[in-house]
């Protein structure tokens, strides 16, 4: 009697058994079509993403080709502009060559003047009228100013020339 009992514990705790794997196999079953049922949404999901993605690459790639083509475009302006610089350069570089050849002359007039000055016994040599050529010639060359201001005129020009230039250094940089 004791076997048919073991048997009959045997054969419940085989059925309980069956009962709980059934269960569970069930549930295993419902995460598997629920997890099937995500993966098909998903994949819509993508599908959807993936056409809109395509969508704007083609956008982006219309939008660079069309900035490419209006850059080409301005490469001639750019290098216009280039030319524009060094051309502006060169004209600095000519007119501060410029301005200190003529402080230069100016110094070296001035040289002249006194030592003409020290060597007549402090008498400037003047000529006659104010219509002489002599005196046409310098007011053309060093200004109107008269005596005491030669070269006061030259170098006005010379200052403002000498501003521009720095001005235009400034600028550049």
């Amino acid at each position: 009697m004791v076997w048919q009992w073991a048997l009959v514990i045997v054969a419940v705790a085989f059925a309980v058994l069956v009962i709980f794997l059934i269960k569970t196999l069930q549930a295993g079953t419902k995460t598997l079509e629920n997890t099937a049922q995500t993966l098909k949404e998903v994949q819509k999901t993508m599908d959807e993403l993936t056409y809109e993605v395509k969508q704007i690459i083609r956008h982006t790639n219309d939008i660079t080709l069309d900035a490419n083509h209006k850059l080409k475009q301005l490469d001639p302006v750019m290098e216009s502009v280039k030319n524009l610089g060094q051309l502006l350069n060169e004209v600095t570089l000519v007119s501060q060559q410029y301005s200190h050849r003529m402080i230069e002359k100016a110094k070296h007039h001035r040289e002249n003047k006194e030592k003409q000055k020290r060597e007549n016994g402090g008498a400037a040599l003047l000529p006659e009228s104010e219509e002489s050529p002599a005196v046409q010639s310098y007011k053309a060359t060093y200004g109107t100013e008269g005596r005491g201001g030669e070269g006061v005129g030259v170098q006005k020009v010379v200052k403002w020339i000498d501003t521009g230039a720095a001005v235009w250094q400034k600028f550049r940089r």
